[in-house]
Parts: C-alpha cells; sequence; structure tokens
C-alpha cells in the first residue's frame, strides 16, 4: 500500500510538472524574436562585445563629472576615459547634488556627445535619462506641476496631457531626450512613501491619466521635436508592499495582479510607452528583476511589449546583498539578463559590466541575447533621434519657460485641490478678514513639492527660485506668526494664542517635510503628534479654524478633524500650489478636486473604495449583533464644491443589454456659483464566480457648468468594462444584474 501511495505521488507529480512545462512553452512561443531595421543590425554586427555589454550599463553622473562649491561641474578626463573608452558606457543619468541650470545642461550633454563621438571606435551617441516626474523639477526654472496624486484629484485628462507636454518641452529643451516617468502603479496602499507618485488607487484612472500622460510626453513624434521618450514604471505591483515601506516584499495572488496591476501597463503598451522600469521590490518571494515569468512570458508575451526594459537603481546588486536569492553579483546578473532586462542603472562601478562579459564568454549567456537588448538600446536612441542629430538641439531651447506654462501649473494646482470640509460655509472667507496664517508647511516651497524637485528628496529651500511663492508668501495679507517648524523642538505658543485672539479666522497650515522614496517610509500613518497638539491650543480660541494639508500620503487626522471649520487637502500641488490655495480659499476659485484615494480614519483599516463586501463584518443573528461598515474618514471621490450639482435623469439605451451600453446623465448646477464638476460613472455586479467589488468606476468626465445650466452626458460601456479575471488568469464576462451609479442616481440592467 506504501508503495502504491508513492507510486501514485510520482505520477501526480509527474502530470503537474508536464503541464507546468506545456504552459511554460506555451507562454514562451509567444515571445515574438526582436525584428530590428537593418541599420541596427548592421551597427550590432560590427560591435565588440565589450561594446555591446557598455549598451547596456547605465551609469550617475558622479561617475565622470566633480561639482564644485559652486556647483558648477567639471568633467574629469580619467574617469571619461575609463567609463566611455574602456567600459564602452552608452547611457548617463541623474544630476549630483541638485538640478541645473539649462545652459548647463547644454554644456554638460554636449561636452559628453562630442566626446562619445569622436573619441570611441563605435561612434554610437550617448544617451541622457532623467526623472523628470512632476515637470522638468532636475532643470532649474523649470515648470513645477502637482505630483500625480494631485492630478489624479482633477479627474482631467486633458490637463494631464498639457502638463505632461509641457515637462517633455523643457526637459527636451535642455537637451535630454529620455524621461522615466511616468508612474503606473495603482496606490492601494496609503502608507507607502511613493503614494504621492501614483495617480491614486483606481485602477481605471491609473490607466486614463497615464495615457494621457505617456501621449504629452511622446507626442506625434520624438524626432526633431519637444518630446521625451517615456517610461512605464515599475512593473509590476511595487505599490501594494505588505509591511507599507518602500522597496519591501509584495504578496499579491496572480488574480489580484492581473485584475488591479496589469491592466494599465497593457494600455501603455498598447498606445507606444518606448521603456520600462522594473519593480524595485519582490513580488512572492521572486525579485522583479530576476522573474522570468513576468518580465519575458507576460510583459513581452502576453502583451507584446517590444521596447527596452531598465533596471531601477542598484537594483541587479541588491538581488544579492538584500533579497539574497543570488549568491553573487554575477550570479544576480545572470539572473536579471536571463529574466529579461536590456539596460541595467548600475550605477557606480563597472561591476555589472565585468560579470556579464563573463558570463557571455563562459557561455552561459549567449551573445544572441545580448544583441536583443542592444537592439532595442540601438532602436530607442533612434526613436529619439539621436542618430539623426545627436547634438543639443538649440532650436529647441524656446520650448523653456514659456509664459503660458505658468499658467498651465497653476489650473492644474487649482483643479488639485480637494475640499473636504466646511461647516457653516466659513469658505470662502471674505477679502478683508483678519486671518492667522501658521504651521509647519506655510513658509517652505518644498512643502508644497515634495519628492524629485531640483533634489532626490526635494527639501533643499535655496535651490527654489524666488518666483515660486510659499503659502506664507502667497497669504501677503494674512499675519503670519510662527508655530512649528519640522525636526525642531516644540516651543511656546503664547505670542501665536495671543495673537489669534485678534484675528477673526485661522489657517493653518499642516503635513508633511518633503521625502521620495525610501527616506519617507513611516511606522504608521498618524498625524505628528506635535501638530494634534497645535490644532488643540488653536481649537481652544475658539477661531474658526481652516486647514490646509500638504503631503504625499493621507495622515490619519481623526483626533484633529472635530476641531476645524474647513479642510483643503493639496498633496503636493507644485509650483503654483500656494497661489492655487489662496484662490480657493477667498473663492476666486470655485474647488473642484475629488479625492483619487480613500482617506482613511484608522492606520489598521487601510482599505480602497472598490474593496469586496466581506472586508466589512455584519453579524445580525442572535446571539451575534455586530457590524464593521466602511467607515473612512473620507471616500474616494469625495470633493466639496462652492455651488451644488443636481443629478437626474439616467438612463440607458436598454434594460437588457446584448452589446454595447449607452447611458445619459442630465447634470444641473443649482447653485449661485459656475464650477466644475467630475462626473464618475461607476457599475456594481450582482453576482459573479469570483466575488465582486462594492463598486468599481469606469467612466469620468470633467465638466464646467455656469450657474443655472445643466447639460446631458453620454456614456458608452462594453462588456469588456464589467469582465474580470477569471481564477485560470483568463477575462472573462458573465451574465447578470448590474447597478448603473452616477452621483444619487442608480438604474438596474441585465447584461445578457
Amino acid at each position: 500500500m506504501k508503495y502504491i501511495k508513492v507510486l501514485s505521488f510520482i505520477v501526480i507529480s509527474l502530470f503537474f510538472y508536464a503541464c507546468d512545462q506545456t504552459k511554460e512553452q506555451t507562454a514562451l512561443s509567444k515571445v515574438q524574436p526582436p525584428n530590428f531595421d537593418v541599420d541596427i543590425n548592421q551597427i550590432i554586427g560590427r560591435l565588440t562585445l565589450e561594446e555591446k555589454v557598455g549598451q547596456m550599463t547605465n551609469l550617475t553622473l558622479a561617475t565622470i563629472a566633480d561639482e564644485g562649491t559652486d556647483r558648477k561641474l567639471t568633467l574629469d578626463p580619467e574617469k571619461m576615459e575609463e567609463v566611455f573608452l574602456k567600459y564602452h558606457v552608452g547611457s548617463i543619468q541623474n544630476v549630483i547634488s541638485g538640478a541645473y541650470e539649462i545652459d548647463q545642461w547644454h554644456t554638460l550633454i554636449q561636452q559628453l556627445q562630442d566626446y562619445t563621438l569622436t573619441k570611441t571606435n563605435h561612434k554610437i551617441p550617448f544617451l541622457y535619462c532623467i526623472d523628470a516626474v512632476h515637470g522638468a523639477n532636475y532643470i532649474l526654472g523649470g515648470t513645477q506641476f502637482p505630483h500625480n496624486l494631485a492630478l489624479g484629484a482633477t479627474r482631467n485628462k486633458k490637463l494631464v496631457k498639457a502638463a505632461a507636454a509641457v515637462t517633455a518641452a523643457e526637459t527636451r529643451a535642455a537637451g535630454i531626450r529620455y524621461n522615466f516617468s511616468p508612474v503606473l502603479d495603482a496606490g492601494r496602499n496609503q502608507l507607502w512613501s511613493r503614494l504621492g507618485e501614483t495617480f491614486g488607487e483606481d485602477t481605471y484612472i491609473v490607466k486614463e491619466l497615464g495615457k494621457a500622460s505617456i501621449e504629452g510626453f511622446e507626442g506625434n513624434s520624438l524626432i526633431n521635436s519637444p518630446t521625451v521618450a517615456s517610461t512605464m514604471k515599475h512593473f509590476v505591483g511595487y505599490s501594494d508592499p505588505k509591511n507599507g515601506k518602500d522597496r519591501a516584499p509584495a504578496y499579491i495572488p496572480e488574480i489580484v495582479l492581473r485584475e488591479y496591476y496589469l491592466p494599465q501597463f497593457q494600455e501603455a503598451i498598447k498606445i507606444g510607452s518606448k521603456t520600462l522600469m522594473v519593480n524595485s521590490g519582490e513580488l512572492n518571494g521572486v525579485p522583479l528583476h530576476a522573474n522570468k515569468y513576468l518580465l519575458t512570458d507576460v510583459l513581452r508575451g502576453e502583451l507584446g511589449f517590444k521596447g527596452m526594459i531598465i533596471s531601477d537603481w542598484q537594483d541587479i546588486l541588491k538581488m544579492h546583498e538584500r533579497h539574497q536569492v543570488a549568491s553573487s553579483h554575477k550570479e544576480a546578473v545572470y539572473l536579471a539578463i536571463n529574466a529579461g532586462i536590456d539596460m541595467v542603472i548600475v550605477p557606480y562601478t563597472f561591476d555589472f559590466t565585468e560579470d556579464l562579459i563573463e558570463l557571455v564568454k563562459e557561455g552561459r549567456i549567449s551573445e544572441d541575447r545580448i544583441n536583443e537588448s542592444v537592439g532595442r538600446i540601438l532602436t530607442l536612441k533612434k526613436q529619439v533621434g539621436l542618430f539623426e542629430n545627436p547634438n543639443v538641439e538649440e532650436e529647441l531651447k524656446p520650448y523653456f519657460r514659456k509664459p503660458e506654462y505658468q499658467e498651465t501649473a497653476l489650473q492644474a494646482a487649482r483643479e488639485s485641490l480637494v475640499l473636504l470640509k466646511n461647516e457653516g460655509d466659513v469658505l470662502p472667507l471674505k477679502k478683508g478678514k483678519k486671518v492667522l496664517l501658521t504651521g509647519p508647511t506655510a513658509k517652505h516651497a518644498s512643502a508644497l513639492h515634495g519628492a524629485w524637485s531640483y533634489t532626490w528628496q526635494g527639501y533643499k529651500e535655496a535651490l527654489y527660485p524666488d518666483s515660486i511663492k510659499s503659502v506664507k508668501a502667497a497669504f501677503s495679507g494674512a499675519s503670519y506668526v510662527k508655530s512649528l517648524e519640522f525636526d525642531k523642538p516644540k516651543g511656546s505658543y503664547r505670542k501665536l494664542l495671543a495673537s489669534a485672539k485678534n484675528h477673526e479666522v485661522i489657517v493653518l497650515c499642516l503635513g508633511e517635510k518633503s521625502y521620495a522614496e525610501t527616506p519617507g517610509n513611516i511606522p504608521d500613518l498618524a498625524f505628528p503628534e506635535d501638530q494634534v497638539d497645535l490644532v488643540k491650543q488653536l481649537a481652544k480660541t475658539g477661531k474658526p479654524i481652516v486647514l490646509v494639508l500638504l503631503e504625499g500620503r493621507p495622515r490619519i487626522i481623526r483626533d484633529i478633524e472635530p476641531f476645524v471649520d474647513a479642510i483643503l487637502v493639496g498633496f503636493w500641488p507644485g509650483s503654483k500650489g500656494a497661489e492655487a490655495i489662496h484662490e480657493v480659499i477667498y473663492g476666486d476659485y470655485n474647488p473642484s478636486g475629488k479625492l483619487p484615494i480613500t482617506y482613511p480614519r484608522y492606520s489598521g483599516t487601510l482599505l480602497t473604495y472598490d474593496h469586496k463586501r466581506l472586508d466589512e463584518a455584519i453579524e445580525k443573528d442572535d446571539p451575534y449583533d455586530y457590524s464593521y461598515e466602511f467607515n473612512p474618514q473620507f471616500k474616494f471621490g469625495d470633493g466639496l464644491s462652492y455651488t451644488t450639482f443636481q443629478y437626474s435623469q439616467l438612463t440607458t439605451s436598454a434594460d437588457t443589454v446584448v452589446n454595447d451600453l449607452k447611458i445619459s446623465i442630465t447634470v444641473k448646477n443649482t447653485g449661485q456659483k459656475d464650477g466644475q464638476e467630475a462626473i464618475e460613472l461607476y457599475t456594481r455586479d450582482w453576482y459573479a464566480s469570483v466575488t465582486p467589488s462594492v463598486k468599481r468606476l469606469r467612466r469620468f468626465e470633467k465638466i464646467f457648468l455656469k450657474a443655472g445650466e445643466e447639460k446631458t452626458i453620454d456614456f458608452i460601456l462594453n462588456k469588456k468594462d464589467v469582465s474580470f479575471i477569471d481564477p485560470s488568469y483568463k477575462v472573462i464576462f458573465e451574465p447578470g444584474n448590474f447597478d448603473i451609479l452616477i452621483g444619487s442616481e442608480k438604474k438596474v440592467i441585465y447584461w445578457k
């Protein structure tokens, strides 16, 4: 009997192994070998192995340049020779201490290009890369837009595209043609320190705004044009680490991964984004940089991506040192290249280059595999026009700092502001009211910008030009009294409280000090205790308090919300954020922002709006009588206006639907002020073989209505919109009843 059991186990194991092998072979068969242009193949054919691997190597600027006390750059001849002539490096990125003037960029890039074209044997132009993630943030004087989370609050695809187009124009004007943006991660963990870089928690919003951003970056052509190649990042599942920390493990079942995290990348590939950056963390125990299934089988085989895959910062080394899946750096290189990485951000040493050359010479990695990566890199260089014109394009310099860019930044900041509370209509303030302004985010321009603003962490105030106003500068008619400072012990509030007695209203600016990535990790979302105490002290004055929150993620305000009369969330609104805040508070602009995330009430309850019904606990049967319902501080989509909008006449093209469904809704501005309204269409599936969410956003559109005006808006849905991923990872549609939800209106339809 024992032997029969063993034999049975072996047979079953072989069966599943055969199935897995068949599945893997089927997936790999879908990966088409790259088909490069004739000229690209000719270049590959004349390169040495060392030159090819050099094209796959990306270093940071500090490896070839020094920066003086005046922040002027000097290229080091010995380092240049080592980088470009000995190791044949094909791309450089980043800054040393912070942003540079546009003329510095021109000089730097032209010097590097001249060196590459005159001194190397291969004469292949080099490529400069940068993180221009919310404007030309590494060019002094460049336009700074709201970060993606704030742009998500605008619900305005045209505005997001316009902001990306300006970013591209100013970046290209500086001589840089390749941008590490946009972030397509769905921000579904509110603790994550990079939440502010996402468009929000909803997959559809991320997909639509990500698409708009890519279209703005890349335009119709990348040759002789104020455009840049875009980077989809970070593939995939980066934004939902289990512990909420940056570069940490995530555990996401594949059915969930395909439902919420892959669709936006699929859309970006469809519209032609040129490159993709890999998630720095790990997914289900496997570092993404070593995940051949996702990078090759899924990304290239299923999704059909043909562009270049680039690593993130130092992530090959981390597979050895931190993930510990490789016994040496060399083994980490083997895993990464075998998985499908084309270009590696090393960024300081030549270990990658040397180890990869050894691996090829040892026969562990074929030179054909190297040729694939080099072909993709050369194709990118061709796409951005480097072979046609490798020099700095002086003719594009007038695209830098056009006056109209500031208006685009201001409009983006205006529409990004979310009014979440307005007790007793304390806002808008009447002109002439005596206003007391205070709080740690009031006088710092960096608090409006956050990560990737002239420096990586964004908090070097000295680099922000005088033209960028802090909230204090924008509220020049208010009395500013110092209260708290970041990183400094709390002082006495005696002067502040005494001053409050002589003012009619308090504008209190709280939030977070600027941060980026891992340095922004925090243990929980609790609001800083000293800021909580400040609110409670000011509340004792009896004066109305207008709370302005400048933050990269939703810090818990459960304990202070009752003490304030109005709450305006700005997230990181960029260089025109202060002016926009002033306009909204005084009623010169009617707020229209909608939360792109669920604002939690407790650090231990971090749900998204599209959670499952089982995330809530409701029992009413004797002897059990308890409930825990979805009760965030503010809901996804919340956002007040100074006017009112009425929804009516929700109609559908049919009650029983076979193919497409047309949905119409009438929206009327029933208040006294003109305003914008983001109309959101949700669906709710009554029953499905995979538990449905309580609702899902399917469409949104932003409109402007004058006071008393009404419009009828039409939406079209199809079966794909209400399909879902089944346990076999297929996209399926199941007939049944669906709620159509817009505003307070609801209609039930049956989809056959």
